[in-house]
């Protein structure tokens, strides 16, 4: 199962049909190849393996934004590292 979590579009290059988006703090490239209607700076869209895929509302988009903030600062990382060290060793 995969998760798009929205991001909001930073700039737009025509040239390549790329667009610097940003999520929870982290600026990559996406492909806007897949859109048929076009994205304008500032607006929210769900990306996928790379790919732009649709664009999102503002308030949706923040809404989940704020509800995957949530989960992430709930997570206890060192338990997680942990049980996957552990998992791992006990198989070799």
């Amino acid at each position: 199962m995969c998760l798009a979590i929205p991001s909001k579009v930073i700039s737009i290059d025509k040239s390549s049909n790329t667009a610097t988006i940003e999520t929870l703090g982290v600026s990559r490239e996406a492909s806007l190849d897949l859109m048929q209607e076009e994205v304008q700076v500032g607006e929210y869209v769900l990306l996928h393996i790379g790919y732009v895929m649709s664009k999102i509302d503002t308030q949706s988009a923040l809404e989940s934004i704020k509800l995957y903030e949530e989960i992430v600062a709930s997570m206890d990382d060192d338990e997680y590292i942990d049980e996957q060290y552990d998992t791992a060793q006990k198989t070799q």
